[in-house]
């Protein structure tokens, strides 16, 4: 079963895609609010994937990102942005994201692409 973090500094961002990978059998492993904790929280539960919020206070996703990709340049992230984000989408895959996911999220595109950033 992979193991998920899940990065997203909206409460309920979290919880839609948490019910979305917990019904479908991925293990949600850890949650953080902002790009510093999803660093801190990747190095103590190694998650085989990190779903990762572009726009956050503190740190954003993709200095996390690429935080993350100095502790493990292997480890697979998937972007989640708004719409209008692409500038921010593409320096996100430039930078190691394995693919993106656009808010609001839908259950079949959340899955397709973890599903393929697993495979």
């Amino acid at each position: 079963m992979a193991k998920i973090l899940i990065v997203d500094d909206a409460a309920f961002m979290r919880m839609m895609i948490k019910e979305i990978l917990s019904k479908n059998g991925f293990e949600v492993v850890g949650e953080a609010h902002d790009g510093a904790q999803a660093v801190e929280k990747y190095k103590e539960l190694t998650p085989d994937l990190v779903t990762m919020d572009i726009t956050m206070p503190e740190m954003d996703g993709i200095s996390a990102l690429k935080e993350i990709k100095k502790i493990n340049p292997n480890a697979k992230i998937i972007m989640c942005s708004a719409m209008g984000q692409q500038a921010m989408v593409i320096d996100a895959i430039q930078a190691g994201a394995k693919d993106f996911i656009v808010k609001p999220f839908q259950a079949e595109r959340v899955l397709e692409a973890i599903n393929k950033t697993l495979g």
